[in-house]
């Protein structure tokens, strides 16, 4: 145990020693403060262009503004569905006097993970896990580490062990960084605000017959725990793609582009069924804690967490297979 603790030491400190963590955390201090300027500026036109900060006011217009986005005949059907349940979501708020958008950093950064889950947050996670074994190709370093008295196995353990303390520590930071920075402009409070979860769909209906409210902090936890899942899932990826694949360029590019098609072939073809079992169409973990409709039929949050454990499964036998059959001097 005191050696595989040492192989992760190692790891860590090669992680750090490539400075991919501070581009990352480099990221996450220019983009977040943008973000949270741009919500501000979202919301201060929402009140500009009513003239009342009032919630209810604000969510009777979006409902207006979905009706008449129902009556265009160019929203394709998938679309559309969507558009209905939105409507039906937001009328349950209105009903049962629930704003859902209570200023606050704590609802900035439940907002936030509900967008970063599917892409933004995957593409740190590739920044830093793409090349956690093809760099040693690159280095020149894979003879020495595959000639070393450990066993191969062990040492690709500790790589994996090693990135997922990477991605917990991403994940922490996002979280942190969100709510520390947010928090200057829309105040640090909303802790204990009720929020609405357990909205279901069926056809084109708004199931509510599971809603309930829970306190904005557990609610908060199970989004990021959510997130760390699915982040969780993209890291194993990078480390099959990264044993397979020598360059380092080539296994973060293949990374990155399969991460992007995923979303774009859900926001292009949702009626191609078939795209539910690709892993990157199932990252939005935290749309079924929020009642978002999903576009693709089939889908739920037990579907696609069992989804992205068997793509994981089958990354880490592939990778494990690999690296302890490798040829060091191929």
């Amino acid at each position: 145990m005191p050696n595989f603790m040492g192989l992760i030491y190692n790891e860590l400190l090669k992680m750090v020693r490539k400075k991919r963590i501070l581009v990352v955390l480099l990221i996450l201090a220019i983009l977040i403060p943008i973000f949270t300027y741009a919500q501000y500026r979202t919301v201060q036109t929402n009140i500009q262009n009513l003239g009342t900060s009032d919630w209810k006011t604000l969510i009777q217009q979006q409902i207006v503004d979905n009706q008449n986005r129902l009556t265009s005949s160019r929203i394709p059907e998938e679309w559309r569905k969507l558009i209905k349940i939105s409507i039906q979501q937001q009328q349950y708020y209105l009903d049962h006097d629930i704003n859902p958008t209570s200023p606050g950093a704590p609802t900035f950064i439940r907002k936030f993970i509900d967008q970063a889950i599917s892409l933004f947050l995957p593409l740190l996670i590739v920044v830093v896990a793409a090349d956690i074994v093809s760099s040693e190709h690159s280095g020149g370093t894979i003879k020495l580490l595959l000639t070393r008295p450990v066993q191969r196995w062990k040492v690709l353990l500790a790589k994996y062990v090693s990135l997922i303390l990477l991605v917990s520590f991403i994940v922490t930071v996002t979280a942190l960084l969100s709510y520390l920075i947010s928090g200057l402009v829309f105040g640090y409070t909303g802790w204990n605000m009720p929020v609405l979860t357990g909205f279901d769909t069926q056809n084109d209906e708004l199931i509510t017959q599971g809603v309930h409210l829970v306190p904005q902090w557990k609610y908060i936890l199970m989004s990021y725990g959510l997130a760390w899942f699915a982040c969780t899932a993209v890291a194993t990826l990078s480390l099959m793609v990264s044993v397979l694949l020598r360059s380092t360029a080539a296994s973060m590019g293949t990374m990155l582009a399969a991460i992007i098609a995923g979303n774009l072939l859900t926001q292009l073809s949702p009626s191609w069924t078939t795209i539910k079992y690709f892993v990157f169409t199932n990252l939005s973990l935290t749309n079924y804690l929020s009642g978002t409709p999903m576009m693709i039929e089939g889908m739920s949050l037990p579907f696609s967490l069992i989804i992205l454990c068997v793509w994981s499964i089958i990354s880490l036998l592939i990778a494990f297979t690999v690296f302890t059959k490798k040829d060091i001097l191929a």
